[in-house]
């Protein structure tokens, strides 16, 4: 790396380590936790919560409340409504006393640790809202992975501000961490076809469905269809597959709501579908400026179900409601970055479908993409195994900067930078021969060993300010001079 760059490179003083104390609430079933599942005891615990006496009730609800009261938002409607849920197993004739009901509702709910075995792997943009921030300076929200139980992975955030010399403050994590609540969305004919085309399953049967609800239609009228199908199984070969395909591909669309009241670095995402069921990995969030200058911000992220991984879409314009819809047409692979606006008329991205080289991908529809063109194979040592990119270019006037990652011997992330042509990002202008960032000698160990990684870069007042992953455990902050890195970049 050009030594005039090298000098510029700044680690911040300030890390963010995981804090296992930052819990969510979630419905407990026994006999449903860990991997060797068995059928829920719910009917002989709900017996035991009946058949205790009002002053045990009253001592053990007391007992939950101290213990867990302040670690978390509202409680008691949590409670609630994890009773409500039992409903059905509850003697219609017996009436619940209030205390009664939220004790059966704290039986049936546990503490998640969000953040238990890692926190890693974070992007940062320009927050929505600027308001009050110091003159020169910019407020900043920055997502982060969080790692708990069984290696589940969350989305978080967290914010702060760079100030005109490129300093950069992560505020402190609020108290309490708040889940959102999940709501149905419209479906698109065109992402079905696309997925069931790349699946090879785009045949009579899902004509049959697909046919019959136009371009847009809700989950009702889907599984309407899919009921007269089912009804057919007779004269329609597979069509029990193809059903349940479908459902797969439909619940992969869906919004995520946060109480107003809530901070932003409060609200957490959490997997709310099968395909993401082990996680939702790796947001690589963007603020997208469309043509009539209106803002969006989107994240493209990993769903994990344990065996599979898919791309989901995230959308939002204030961070408080979130929608995410399936990514399609590319094969499964890690790493879409979308440009921050259109090129040429169409949207853009970085990505890595053959698992090792980067590329980018052209698309009309940001939930539907297909060829990829290569950039950047690999060629030194530091990246010999494979390439991908660190998060979404940054536009400046000489060029596309994309930041790069490069795992090499000992499975060793190193982050690079490329400089791409504004009009055809698949054109290399310049590239660095050296890493801008590799593990130091205190980052070498963690969850993962011998690892930097960033999902998201910010320029601001002539600063590259890049957050980064250190072993999977902890999420440091670099800072750098642009300009000199765009200028070892062209002149390279």
């Amino acid at each position: 790396m050009n030594a005039t760059v090298a000098g510029t490179l700044r680690r911040s003083p300030q890390r963010l380590a995981a804090d296992p104390s930052r819990v969510v609430t979630m419905l407990f079933v026994p006999g449903q936790e860990g991997l060797n599942r068995e059928e829920p005891r719910t009917k002989a615990v709900v017996a035991r919560i009946l058949a205790l006496d009002d002053d045990e009730v009253e001592r053990s609800l007391d007992d939950v409340s101290a213990r867990f009261a302040y670690r978390h938002r509202d409680l008691t409607d949590t409670f609630r409504r994890h009773a409500d849920e039992l409903a059905e197993r509850l003697d219609p004739r017996f009436e619940l006393s209030e205390r009664r009901r939220l004790l059966l509702g704290a039986t049936f709910t546990n503490e998640y640790a969000i953040e238990g075995a890692a926190l890693c792997n974070p992007s940062m943009v320009a927050h929505p809202d600027q308001v009050g921030v110091p003159a020169g300076s910019l407020r900043f929200v920055m997502s982060v992975r969080a790692i708990g139980e069984g290696h589940r992975s969350s989305i978080e955030f967290r914010t702060g501000v760079v100030d005109g010399r490129g300093r950069v403050h992560i505020e402190l994590a609020p108290p309490f961490a708040t889940r959102g609540a999940t709501e149905a969305v419209p479906l698109e004919a065109a992402v079905f076809r696309s997925e069931l085309r790349r699946l090879r399953r785009d045949g009579e049967s899902a004509d049959y469905v697909l046919d019959a609800l136009g371009e847009r239609f809700s989950v009702t009228e889907l599984e309407q269809r899919l009921g007269r199908l089912q009804g057919q199984l007779a004269t329609h070969r597979h069509d029990g597959s193809i059903i349940s395909l479908m459902r797969g591909i439909a619940e992969r669309s869906y919004a995520v709501r946060f109480p107003a009241e809530t901070s932003l670095a409060e609200r957490v995402l959490m997997p709310a579908m099968g395909a993401e069921r082990n996680g939702m990995e790796d947001a690589r969030f963007v603020r997208f400026e469309h043509e009539d200058r209106s803002v969006s911000y989107f994240a493209t992220y990993t769903a994990y179900d344990g065996v599979d991984v898919a791309q989901q879409l995230l959308e939002t314009t204030d961070f408080r409601v979130f929608t995410s819809s399936p990514v399609v047409g590319l094969e499964a692979s890690k790493g879409l970055a979308l440009f921050p606006r259109r090129i040429g008329g169409r949207f853009a991205a970085l990505s890595r479908s053959d698992h090792e080289t980067n590329t980018v991908v052209f698309s009309d529809d940001l939930r539907r993409w297909e060829a990829a063109e290569p950039y950047q194979v690999p060629t030194r040592t530091w990246e010999v195994l494979q390439l991908g990119n660190c998060g979404s270019p940054i536009e400046t006037d000489a060029g596309w900067l994309a930041l790069t990652h490069g795992v090499g011997p000992m499975r060793t992330y190193r982050i690079g930078a490329v400089l791409l042509d504004l009009e055809d990002p698949t054109r290399v202008i310049g590239q660095l021969s050296e890493p801008l960032l590799s593990p130091a000698p205190d980052e070498q160990d963690g969850y993962v060993p011998n690892v930097v990684y960033s999902c998201g870069s910010l320029a601001h007042a002539g600063t590259l300010v890049l957050p980064y992953g250190i072993g999977d455990s902890a999420i440091g902050v670099a800072t750098l001079s642009l300009p000199a890195l765009v200028d070892t970049l062209t002149a390279g």
